[in-house]
């Protein structure tokens, strides 16, 4: 088991607080090995086995916990005596009212626990209404290009990190294709089915989805455009042009379930003369660059609208805020914001003629504040600094701990 300190050390700040510690994220994105991980966290400062409880609702050994009162139940008689009890709670969702027990064990009972979740019911406005100010969440997401770095120097010898990033954008970020060496293939097999069984189980199942050509229309459409704006009416015209009607309300809909199953983040734009949030023509990105390759097949057409993907989740993976910057009729990548920091960036794969140079640094140089400014790139002459604007290579940024 290859340990993930970023989340090990965030979540084990709250151990033996008050609150329920939540875990969410796409699917198999490591968050079961991260609850291992926590518990062996917790062994090392003196906890004992009987002291910790661990169950998994995705294993037909809990097959028949259904509800609420099996649950507190099956708990209430393995609770450890006069000490405390560590309770970890996996896919929790698949237990009915499961916020119930939870409610219970913190109000009655000397009890830290832990659960992880996967689709709408984890979704933060869900959480809040069950868990009623009782809960800390964490977004688990899929391996960062520092961890995916960590993970693949155990079966294999690491190139240059320049190098490797091109092998990242491939392969993706999720922990199961990085335990040894598969084949580009391989990996689009292994993260379809990921994508099959989220789509079924947390999408269609779950919404009662009947009419799942709309869906798969609309899951191509943005897959085929990320690093695009694009609003629902774009979509429903995509699909009038293909003699398919959809209107947009619908449109919404579907997004928002893609989003609940956590396989879209939607990045909003914000006005940045007018401080505002616009709500129109936002740009959708995938929980990994693999989802759209394993659907649409891997082509380097798009590389640019992947790298962009990968610089926003690393920014969310910091605890960013992150938008869309529109500047009159120019657009800036990403306005990044946290506890009063704010970053600006570009992001390109490489710059080729002057013009394309001048486009990128003049977006940035138009803004008038005193915020760091970054332009973001893949080729050799990535480096440096341009009239106060710091130059990068994205590689070195996502690795880099100075923002």
């Amino acid at each position: 088991m290859i340990i993930r300190p970023h989340y090990v050390n965030q979540i084990m700040a709250y151990a033996d607080t008050p609150f329920v510690k939540v875990l969410t994220g796409i699917r198999r994105s490591g968050k079961s090995t991260i609850m291992k991980m926590l518990m062996n966290e917790l062994r090392k400062r003196g906890v004992h086995n009987p002291s910790i409880l661990y169950y998994s609702f995705d294993s037909m050994e809990y097959d028949d916990i259904k509800d609420a009162t099996s649950l507190y139940r099956e708990i209430k008689k393995h609770l450890a005596q006069n000490q405390k009890t560590y309770i970890f709670l996996d896919e929790i969702q698949e237990v009915i009212s499961w916020e119930k027990v939870v409610n219970s064990l913190m109000s009655d009972c000397e009890v830290d626990i832990y659960v992880t979740g996967s689709n709408s019911r984890m979704m933060s406005s869900e959480i809040s209404t069950y868990l009623t100010g009782r809960y800390i969440a964490f977004k688990i997401y899929p391996l960062s290009f520092g961890e995916y770095l960590t993970f693949k120097e155990k079966y294999a010898t690491l190139q240059s990190s320049h190098t490797e990033l091109s092998n990242y954008v491939k392969l993706g970020g999720f922990p199961a294709v990085h335990l040894q060496p598969y084949s580009q293939n391989e990996v689009y097999t292994i993260v379809k089915d990921i994508y099959n069984s989220t789509i079924f189980t947390d999408i269609v199942k779950r919404n009662q989805i009947r009419k799942m050509y709309q869906l798969e229309r609309i899951i191509k459409f943005t897959f085929s455009n990320v690093g695009n704006s694009f609003s629902a009416k774009t979509i429903s015209n995509y699909l009038k042009n293909e003699h398919r009607s959809l209107d947009n309300e619908t449109v919404y809909n579907y997004l928002g379930t893609l989003e609940n199953a956590y396989i879209l983040h939607r990045c909003s734009r914000f006005d940045i003369q007018g401080k505002e949030l616009l709500k129109t023509q936002e740009k959708f990105y995938l929980a990994d660059p693999t989802l759209r390759y394993c659907i649409l097949g891997y082509s380097s057409s798009n590389i640019g609208g992947m790298l962009e993907n990968i610089v926003y989740l690393e920014l969310l993976r910091r605890n960013y805020d992150v938008y869309v910057g529109k500047l009159d009729n120019a657009e800036i990548d990403f306005i990044a914001t946290k506890q009063g920091k704010k970053i600006y960036i570009q992001v390109t794969e490489r710059i080729e003629q002057e013009s394309t140079e001048l486009r990128e640094y003049n977006r940035l140089l138009s803004i008038k504040d005193n915020y760091p400014k970054y332009v973001l790139r893949t080729d050799d002459l990535a480096g440096g600094n341009y009239e106060g604007i710091k130059t990068m290579h994205i590689a070195d940024f996502l690795l880099s701990d100075q923002y």
